[in-house]
């Protein structure tokens, strides 16, 4: 069997553990893998190369991606559909391994409706994906920020301040969640739930009066109503680039204005995606690499590996991408419950 593996969307640890397994799983059943360059658009444009068992055996603990990665929506129209069907007739795969998060595969799925036959990785460092337990590069991500978050907390213990950690987060506030809760923070704040301003100001005022200064985590997806920046400009799935919307920075301004409490902010950004994969991360990225090249053994098209529990399975990519999954109210609750 010949194998085609992407990774598409945004980069993130465990991508190269992931392609690894694929290789290595495949390889070691006699089948070939190629690797299409840029995620999607690589399978659009013809782009791909070889990849042999002895390139990935030094990758594992690398952050990125060997194959590189691209935000592409390969079926925006009839045309660019018809060059990915050609392109992998002409490649001569027998399945398609996508790696990627719900765009990524978004695409995989319209894919096998088309009639092409993949399986799928869930990746992503904000861990939205229905199906699973956890993505990987959410534990890496997350690690990350809780380290700067405690940074900050000890600059704003030596100088009396409030800061705000901004992370990354669209719609879901995981990262922000356990960033918030493993670094004690005084508020966390999550788009799943309505921003209230005076509860803010109330929990930093209590934060400063207590200990002398308050940390705030926020997710950069939360709607705080009119702030100063926003990017306005969107990717080829339609989401608006948050880079520019500065709710950190906004979040520290009002403080500042409202409490008279010198405040600042941090936005770490795309810090939280490079690096070396966890631990965690590691283990995952491997099991569900592998497993995709076992569901398509087993003839299990459009599924995606996924952790339920203890175990990798397979389930339909339509299982996968019914909804994103959002922070529930328990976890919004356990989490009020641990500010301090």
């Amino acid at each position: 069997m010949k194998f085609g593996v992407l990774t598409g969307g945004g980069d993130c640890p465990g991508l190269n553990a992931a392609i690894r397994a694929v290789v290595l799983r495949a390889g070691a059943g006699g089948d070939t893998v190629i690797g299409f360059l840029d995620g999607w658009r690589g399978v659009r444009d013809g782009v791909s190369r070889p990849i042999s068992t002895g390139e990935v055996q030094g990758i594992l603990g690398t952050g990125g991606t060997i194959l590189g990665s691209s935000r592409t929506n390969p079926f925006a129209n009839a045309e660019e559909a018809e060059r990915v069907r050609a392109n992998i007739a002409e490649s001569g795969i027998d399945y398609l391994v996508a790696i990627g998060g719900d765009d990524t595969l978004n695409a995989a799925r319209e894919w096998f409706r088309r009639g092409g036959r993949v399986v799928g990785v869930p990746k992503t460092m904000d861990n939205d994906v229905n199906g699973t337990d956890w993505t990987f590069g959410f534990d890496s991500a997350s690690t990350v920020a809780v380290d700067a978050a405690e940074r900050l907390r000890d600059t704003a213990r030596s100088h009396h301040r409030a800061i705000v950690l901004e992370v990354m987060g669209r719609h879901a506030g995981w990262v922000a969640l356990a960033t918030g809760m493993a670094a004690g923070g005084d508020v966390t704040l999550v788009p799943e739930e309505r921003y209230d301003e005076a509860r803010l100001m109330a929990r930093v005022r209590a934060a400063v009066d207590t200990r002398g200064f308050a940390l705030v985590v926020a997710s950069e997806g939360i709607d705080i109503g009119v702030a100063r920046g926003s990017a306005g400009a969107r990717d080829e799935f339609g989401h608006e680039l948050l880079r520019e919307r500065g709710v950190g920075a906004e979040l520290a301004r009002r403080i500042e204005k409202e409490t008279g409490i010198e405040s600042r902010s941090a936005q770490i950004g795309h810090i939280q995606r490079g690096g070396p994969p966890t631990l965690f991360d590691r283990l995952l990225a491997t099991r569900l690499g592998a497993q995709a090249v076992d569901l398509a053994r087993a003839g299990k098209n459009g599924h995606v590996a996924v952790l339920r529990g203890e175990s990798v399975v397979g389930v339909p990519l339509d299982a996968a991408l019914r909804s994103p999954k959002l922070v529930g109210p328990p976890w919004i609750d356990l989490m009020h419950s641990l500010e301090t």
